[in-house]
């Protein structure tokens, strides 16, 4: 078992959404490891961090991924530094990866930058420019398909998807 399609990208990029319109599209379950998490431990992402540290987190999510590859066959969106894992990205080298990607403005129309987001407490434009420049490479090594999401509807990028893995819908 294996899932169809894997969407990694940075916080807010629209995996979830993205994610739930593809498994429609498709006529496949969607699931999503950072809900994984939160349903296993029983409290917010943000509230791990704060409470076990970056490290912990980590640890747990790298299960979660490992569990998710091997347990769904549909469509699974991936926390935003689920790639950092060097034994995550070996496991992701055979599976169909979409990196969905953004540039900070588009970042910063979204969200806002901030509200839940630990890793953007203090000083969030900088911040999530420093977390992409330590990430980008690592999304686009481990990407089967890179779509673009910057000024795109949901809609439209779920199309894109589609068109660059040569997908039919079910």
């Amino acid at each position: 078992m294996s899932p169809r399609i894997v969407l990694t990208g940075p916080m807010c990029v629209g995996k979830s959404t993205v994610g739930q319109l593809l498994a429609g599209r498709l006529g496949v379950g969607f699931r999503d490891t950072d809900d994984d998490i939160v349903a296993a431990e029983g409290r917010a992402i943000s509230d791990i961090f704060v409470e076990d540290g970056e490290p912990a987190f980590r640890a747990l999510e790298k299960e979660a991924v490992r569990q998710a590859l091997a347990g769904h066959d549909g469509v699974l969106a991936l926390g935003g530094g689920a790639i950092l894992d060097p034994d995550t990205r070996a496991l992701l080298a055979a599976e169909r990866v979409v990196y969905l990607s953004m540039d900070v403005e588009e970042a910063v129309r979204r969200t806002g930058l901030g509200a839940a987001r630990p890793l953007l407490a203090v000083n969030p434009r900088k911040q999530w420019r420093e977390l992409m420049e330590a990430r980008r490479h690592l999304y686009e090594e481990t990407a089967t398909a890179v779509v673009p999401t910057d000024g795109r509807t949901p809609e439209e990028v779920t199309e894109a998807v589609l068109d660059a893995l040569e997908l039919k819908e079910a």
